[in-house]
């Protein structure tokens, strides 16, 4: 049975957890800009369903992945204040993740668009 009580709790949890984010992170900041722009373009082209789905998709994993990247960072940080050569090898792994589904993003973004403005 679903205890909805605790449903509700997760979900503030989860919201401001995420106002959080969006507060403190820059770089969550900067990638929410851009996925309000692509959203907008998604509109504003005649995007059919699956390349609409497939920048949704992108969308979702860059935010999502960036959000584990700070979990990590905060974690990183809470445990080992000073700085440590190995903690920030760990730091520098997590942001690459980021980084490279960023620059995935990219390429699809710009497969997606680029036959439309041209």
């Amino acid at each position: 049975m679903i205890n909805f009580k605790k449903l509700k709790s997760s979900l503030k949890s989860a919201i401001i957890g995420l106002k959080s984010a969006i507060k403190e992170e820059q770089t969550f900041k900067i990638q929410i800009t851009v996925a309000t722009l692509v959203i907008f373009f998604m509109f504003y082209f005649p995007l059919d369903v699956l390349e609409r789905v497939l920048l949704i998709l992108t969308i979702v994993l860059v935010l999502g992945l960036e959000l584990i990247n700070s979990q990590i960072e905060r974690i990183l940080d809470f445990l080992e204040p000073e700085f440590n050569h190995k903690i920030r090898k760990i730091k520098d792994l997590s942001a690459s993740a980021v980084l490279v589904v960023v620059i995935g993003s990219i390429f699809i973004g710009l497969l997606i668009f680029l036959p439309y403005i041209y």
